[in-house]
């Protein structure tokens, strides 16, 4: 089968994903007059100029919060649903490189964005400026669209569908191939509550990050301490502080980790029996499913519900729990809002909605579904099946549109955590995949 990547479009596909690299586009609202921050409006308007080098036309949201870059002609459009935020750069003193420089060791690119989501859309991208390259005439329009709030609330995407028509067809490159075709629904919550006048706590970042450390420094210095040891519990000391240690993943695996936060508060336990802390410990625990609270809620095409503690604000004055929670695609997201609201007050806590995501799907025997399998088994010569997902992309922001890539089964995945990268290797392998599914969907 005929590859439309050369090594020219390979060395600019990645001088590319360097370059977003070296934006921190991390959430800070409100900053400069921005939406979601400086660094994140300056990789926006950098991108848009980059896709004009290679022939696109281009939007920029005049409040800034989403762009777009088109290329080809006809009625019908296909999206590729990019974005150019990322999540804060975790522990620096375990990242082995810079996470905001680009840097090339033992055949991977590293750097915070090369997996999620700036190398994928890279990739995407040049495969489309290698078809170009290649004389190929495109039958639709394709339209890179680049949101700047995909690590929050989406509130670009939510823009861009007030203002402007859905595609007819489309796929983000934010997840793993072969194809995604269904994804659970997303829910993010506060637990509100009272405050504590012998206790603060400061603890997680993102909601869809697993809490890899939680610091505690206060008067029950020794107490906790023991009861960490009693309960076998991983922590390191200096001076007045304790940091009880766990293992970050992405929300949609939190089953797979090791959440800090929990394993703080149960420590904590022995000497405090605040509302917040006894949720968190008692009611919930270290089972990533919530079976505790719910019962275990699972389905055939989605698997397990998946509960993460993302953090916990603890003062004088107030209480603040930030949960994460993937649903099945079959479950009742009213009857579990309603059960968790139930168990909240019992503990004295109140239920607040932060954001919420319907599930994706569009079936196994649709046309792009069966196009883009069809691509991705021919060039691999892998029968995977098309798979559910507990990740949330914006694939489910409109119809007709899956996940499908950069990740290959079984290859290394490090979006949101330290030394993130990407192989050389599998960029290359993704590229040929993009091009070879979007000339046959939208090329002669």
């Amino acid at each position: 089968m005929k590859t439309f990547i050369t090594s020219a479009i390979e060395q600019d596909c990645l001088n590319a994903i360097k370059e977003l690299v070296a934006f921190p586009s991390v959430l800070n609202e409100g900053e400069n007059g921005t939406p979601f921050g400086q660094a994140i409006q300056d990789v926006l308007e950098y991108t848009l100029r980059l896709t004009e080098t290679l022939g696109f036309k281009t939007y920029l949201d005049p409040e800034g919060y989403y762009g777009y870059a088109e290329i080809g002609q006809g009625d019908e459009t296909l999206a590729v649903l990019c974005h150019l935020d990322v999540v804060p750069a975790g522990d620096l003193t375990k990242w082995e490189t810079p996470p905001f420089e680009g840097i090339i060791r033992d055949g991977c690119l590293y750097g915070r964005g090369t997996q999620d989501d700036k190398g994928p859309s890279m990739m995407a991208l040049y495969a489309v400026k290698a078809l170009l390259d290649a004389g190929v005439v495109l039958t639709k329009k394709i339209r890179f669209i680049f949101g700047t709030d995909e690590e929050t609330l989406w509130r670009c995407m939510n823009r861009y569908n007030a203002l402007e028509k859905p595609a007819t067809m489309g796929f983000a490159p934010d997840s793993s191939f072969p194809l995604t075709y269904a994804e659970k629904g997303l829910l993010q919550a506060k637990l509100l509550g009272p405050g504590a006048a012998d206790l603060e706590l400061e603890v997680g970042q993102a909601y869809n990050v697993v809490p890899a450390k939680a610091h505690y420094r206060g008067q029950w210095l020794l107490e906790v301490k023991a009861e960490l040891d009693r309960l076998g519990f991983d922590y390191e000391e200096e001076g007045e502080t304790l940091t009880v240690l766990g293992l970050s993943r992405h929300a949609k695996d939190a089953a797979k980790g090791i959440n800090a936060l929990v394993r703080l508060a149960k420590a904590l336990r022995v000497k405090s029996d605040h509302p917040a802390l006894r949720f968190i410990a008692d009611a919930v625990g270290e089972d990533a499913t919530a079976s505790s609270l719910f019962g275990l809620i699972t389905d055939e095409p989605s698997g397990d519900l998946s509960f993460n503690i993302a953090g916990l604000t603890l003062t004088r004055d107030s209480s603040e729990i930030r949960l994460d929670l993937r649903l099945p695609v079959l479950a009742d997201k009213d009857a579990l809002v309603a059960k968790l609201t139930d168990v909240a007050a019992n503990y004295g806590l109140r239920y607040q909605e932060f954001d919420y995501l319907a599930s994706l799907y569009v079936p196994l025997d649709s046309q792009l579904v069966t196009t883009l399998m069809a691509v991705y088994q021919e060039k691999t010569g892998d029968v995977t099946p098309a798979k559910s997902s507990g990740g949330a992309t914006f694939a489910r922001t409109m119809p007709n549109c899956v996940a499908y890539g950069a990740c290959f089964p079984g290859g290394l995945q490090t979006e949101h955590q330290e030394n993130e990268c990407i192989l050389l290797a599998d960029m290359v392998r993704a590229m040929d995949i993009y091009a070879e599914a979007i000339y046959r969907l939208a090329g002669q």
